[in-house]
């Protein structure tokens, strides 16, 4: 996966992971930081089309339903769906590496916790002790 969100002191980051880390620092720069995380997809075929800041990607829907219903495609212009808000991380990341998962996801959206209230992994126990 290239692109992958991470969740910090509540915000956001999405990184590149082909970047390399900094040499001075060990981190990688980040390509975007935002407060919540908005997934534009199909609704039928769960493929993902953009992802990104809440404003940003309402209005790339906005303009690109309005294109798709110009050109006299009113289906595909209503299976546009955006979801935004305080996804969990785990969550975005799988939309973002696994065809088709945005609509697995949509499905279950009711019942998908908020993001920012999930307790951090527990580190796992060595095995070489």
């Amino acid at each position: 996966m290239d692109l992958q969100y991470e969740l910090k002191a509540g915000s956001y980051y999405l990184y590149d992971m082909r970047e390399p880390p900094s040499a001075a620092t060990g981190e990688r720069r980040f390509k975007l930081k935002t407060d919540d995380v908005a997934l534009a997809f199909d609704v039928s075929t769960g493929a993902l089309h953009q992802h990104g800041t809440p404003q940003r990607i309402l209005s790339w829907a906005l303009g690109h339903r309005r294109r798709l219903r110009a050109a006299g495609n009113q289906a595909a212009a209503n299976d546009l769906v955006v979801v935004s808000g305080p996804l969990p991380v785990e969550e975005i990341n799988n939309c973002l590496a696994i065809s088709g998962y945005c609509r697995r996801m949509f499905k279950r959206l009711a019942t998908v916790p908020h993001g920012k209230l999930q307790r951090p992994a527990k580190p796992r126990a060595s095995a070489a002790r």
